[in-house]
C-alpha cells in the first residue's frame, strides 16, 4: 500500500514557506472544486493595466491559510483557549471561503449568474464537501455562516480586519507593483486580542491598523476601481451579457458545455443544486476567454466587436466625472453611434453607458474595529485614533464615469 505525504509545503512569493497543517487540510487542497482556484484570477480584467496581476484564488486561498495559522499561534500565545477542532475549522473556513469565485472572480456574479452571489456558492461547495468528508466540515460551516457560539472566529474570516483583507492586500500590492497596498501582516497579527468574545487590536497597533485602512483605500483606487480595470471588467460582462441574449433568442454559440449550460440557464439560488454545482465547477477563466476568441469573429456586431476589444485591449474610452453622466448627453452618443454603425440605440447601450465608483476603506456602522486600551476597556477605532485620517477614510467617496467608443471622439 502507497502511503502519501500529506504534510506538505509549498513555496509562496509572499510568506516563503506555506505548511499543511493536517491530512484533512490537505485532501481539500488536492479536491478538484479547489484546484479549479488554479484557474481563477483573483484579480479579474487588471492584468491588461498590471502585467504582473496574473496570480489566482488559489494563491490568495492558501495565503489566507497561513496567516489564519500566524494568528491562532498568537491568539493561543495570550491566552485565548482554541481546541484542535476550532483550530481546524477556521482553517477550513478560510481556506474555502472564496471557492464559489466564479470566471474573472466577479465578472459572473453581474451576468451569467446574475442573481448568486459567490459566497453562497462558497457555501453550496462547503456543503458538498461535507459530505464527501463525512461531516468534518461542520463546524468550519457553522463558524463561516456566523452561527458559532464564539463570534471572534467570524471576524477572522470575515470582518474589516479579517485574515482575507490581509492577504489579498499584500498579495495583489506585490503582483501589480502598486507599492502603495503593502501591509505588515505580521505587526497586525501579533497586536491580536480577544476580549468579551471580540477580536480587539491592542492599542499600541492602531498606527499599523491606520496604515491598512490607507492601503486599502490606495489599492481601491490604483487597482481594483483603475479605470481601465473597470472598463475592462464591464465589458467582460456586457460579452456574457450579450451572449446569453444571443443564446436566448436561439444562436448557437461556439464555447464550452458548461459555460454553454449558464448561457441557456438563469439559475436562482433555489435552483443550485448538486447538479448546477457540478457543473459550475468545470467553468473556469479558461472557459470564458477561450469562448471570447471564437465570438470576435461572430455575426453579431455586438458581441464580436466587444470580443476584440478584450482580446486586442482595445478598450472603450472611460471618462470619470464628479457628477452624474448627464442622460442627455448619453442618449445623444448612444444615436450618434447607431448611426455610425448602423445598429439600434438598444444595442449602442451595450458601448454607451454610465456607472459611479464607490471607495470606503472603513465603515464605523457595521461592526466597527476594537481598540483595547491599557485599562482592558475597549473603544471604537474611531474614538480611539488621534488621527483626523481615520474619520476621512471612513467617508465614502464616490466617483462618476461613462463610457463610450473612441471613434465618437472622433466623429
Amino acid at each position: 500500500m502507497i502511503t502519501t505525504n500529506k504534510l506538505k509545503i509549498f513555496n509562496d512569493p509572499i510568506y516563503g514557506f506555506i505548511t499543511i497543517p493536517n491530512s484533512l487540510i490537505y485532501d481539500l487542497i488536492q479536491h478538484p472544486y479547489f484546484q479549479r482556484l488554479r484557474r481563477i484570477s483573483q484579480m479579474g480584467m487588471s492584468y491588461l493595466v498590471y502585467p504582473g496581476a496574473n496570480h489566482t484564488r488559489f494563491q490568495h486561498a492558501l495565503g489566507c491559510m497561513h496567516i489564519m495559522q500566524k494568528a491562532v499561534q498568537t491568539l493561543r500565545f495570550k491566552g485565548v483557549a482554541l481546541s484542535d477542532k476550532e483550530e481546524t475549522a477556521l482553517y477550513i473556513a478560510i481556506l474555502l471561503h472564496d471557492i464559489g469565485h466564479g470566471p474573472f472572480s466577479h465578472a459572473m456574479e453581474h451576468s451569467i449568474v446574475e442573481d448568486v452571489h459567490h459566497e453562497e456558492i462558497s457555501l453550496f461547495f462547503m456543503n458538498a464537501l461535507n459530505v464527501e468528508f463525512d461531516g468534518e466540515l461542520s463546524l468550519a460551516i457553522q463558524i463561516f455562516r456566523g452561527e458559532y457560539h464564539r463570534k471572534f472566529m467570524l471576524q477572522l474570516i470575515s470582518s474589516q480586519l479579517d485574515m482575507d483583507r490581509m492577504d489579498y492586500l499584500k498579495r495583489d500590492s506585490y503582483y501589480s507593483g502598486v507599492a502603495e497596498g503593502n501591509i505588515n501582516s505580521d505587526r497586525l497579527i501579533q497586536m491580536m486580542n480577544v476580549q468579551d468574545d471580540v477580536l480587539v487590536i491592542e492599542e499600541k497597533g492602531i498606527y499599523s491598523v491606520e496604515k491598512f485602512l490607507v492601503a486599502r483605500r490606495l489599492m481601491y483606487w490604483q487597482a481594483y476601481l483603475h479605470k481601465t480595470s473597470v472598463v475592462a471588467e464591464l465589458i467582460l460582462t456586457k460579452i456574457l451579457k450579450r451572449a446569453k441574449e444571443l443564446t436566448h433568442r436561439g444562436t448557437q454559440l461556439n464555447c464550452s458545455e458548461p459555460l454553454s449550460f449558464f448561457l441557456q440557464h438563469k439559475i436562482t439560488v433555489d435552483e443550485f443544486d448538486n447538479s448546477v454545482l457540478k457543473t459550475f465547477a468545470l467553468l473556469d477563466d479558461y472557459d470564458v476567454m477561450s469562448a471570447i476568441k471564437s465570438w470576435q469573429f461572430n455575426d453579431d456586431f455586438v458581441l464580436s466587436s466587444l470580443s476584440k476589444m478584450i482580446i486586442n485591449r482595445d478598450l472603450l474610452k472611460i471618462v470619470m466625472l464628479d457628477e452624474k453622466a448627464e442622460v442627455e448627453k448619453i442618449s445623444d452618443l448612444k444615436i450618434k453611434l447607431a448611426k455610425l454603425y448602423n445598429i439600434s440605440e438598444r444595442d449602442a447601450t451595450y458601448f454607451v453607458f454610465k456607472g459611479k465608483l464607490k471607495n470606503q476603506a472603513y465603515n464605523k456602522e457595521t461592526e466597527p474595529i476594537s481598540i483595547l486600551k491599557k485599562d482592558q476597556t475597549i473603544e471604537n477605532l474611531v474614538d480611539s485614533s488621534d488621527q483626523l485620517q481615520v474619520r476621512a477614510l471612513s467617508k465614502a467617496v464616490i466617483k462618476y464615469f461613462m463610457c463610450f467608443p473612441k471613434v465618437l471622439l472622433e466623429s
